[in-house]
């Protein structure tokens, strides 16, 4: 990628919920759009809770298919399509800055885009034009070394790219409500994503990377770590002097957060 000094790209963690919200019209859906429509990016890096690997792997196929990594939903929601161009340059580009960085990356010319992936950005950039890469999430890493793995990204964001961390604050598929959708927020919820938004807004890093010993209620909003921890991606790719744009607020189905937030310099 070429540097454009005047296209700094934020940093954002994108709570992407069920896979319906895809055919959804309603407000999250609205603030999504609103959001693609305020920035301009070149190119979106994105890094999913529903791609595990042991160590990175980078999709580099020039047109990676979808992946309906889901069951039990509408007809519709299989035959959508999401035609953005993948860019096997870019990837390139990534898995050397990260190796350079210390890390284990490797290309993978087979890899679709998961919902993760293309269920957010059909919502932020629907005519599906800005070519798109998808990095794993490697497993075995603390957030402390997915922190270091967004610090590696960062320099992309002075390229005009964005940097993206799609999961969830709080995901505990047992505890939802799947019946009502509008239902009243749970206490714990609330108070486990106020704890994290009050530790993103304070920079307080110390408390995040060991939110699992000392955040409320940890154990159930956060019963496995995949949907939470690519939010460490997106601070290190913030840095330390950052402000907070929060894109959306709220909670569904009684305790599946949906706060999506954007980290700009």
């Amino acid at each position: 990628m070429t540097e454009q000094a005047s296209v700094l790209q934020p940093a954002v963690f994108v709570s992407h919920g069920s896979p319906m919200t895809a055919l959804e019209r309603g407000p999250y859906a609205q603030a999504l759009n609103a959001f693609g429509k305020s920035v301009s990016p070149s190119a979106i890096l994105v890094i999913s809770a529903h791609w595990q690997e042991r160590d990175i792997r980078i999709a580099s196929g020039p047109r990676p298919e979808l992946i309906y990594d889901f069951g039990g939903f509408p007809r519709e929601l299989y035959e959508m399509k999401y035609p953005a161009p993948g860019s096997p340059d870019l990837s390139a580009e990534t898995a050397a800055v990260l190796q350079h960085a210390g890390f284990d990356a490797q290309l993978d010319d087979r890899r679709g885009w998961d919902h993760g992936v293309w269920v957010p950005l059909y919502l932020m950039f629907p005519e599906a034009k800005v070519p798109v890469v998808e990095i794993s999430l490697p497993t075995r890493s603390t957030p402390q070394e997915l922190y270091r793995v967004g610090e590696a990204l960062r320099e992309f964001r002075k390229k005009g790219a964005l940097i993206v961390g799609s999961g969830g604050i709080v995901h505990n598929l047992r505890l939802m409500n799947f019946a009502q959708q509008d239902a009243s927020p749970e206490s714990w919820a609330s108070e486990f994503q106020d704890w994290v938004q009050d530790k993103i807004e304070r920079r307080d890093l110390t408390a995040l990377f060991n939110y699992r010993a000392i955040a409320p209620h940890v154990a159930r909003a956060v019963p496995t770590e995949e949907h939470f921890v690519p939010i460490f991606p997106v601070l290190g790719a913030a840095g330390s002097d950052y402000q907070i744009n929060s894109i959306f607020e709220g909670i569904e189905y009684g305790n599946m957060s949906m706060y999506t937030f954007a980290l700009t310099s």
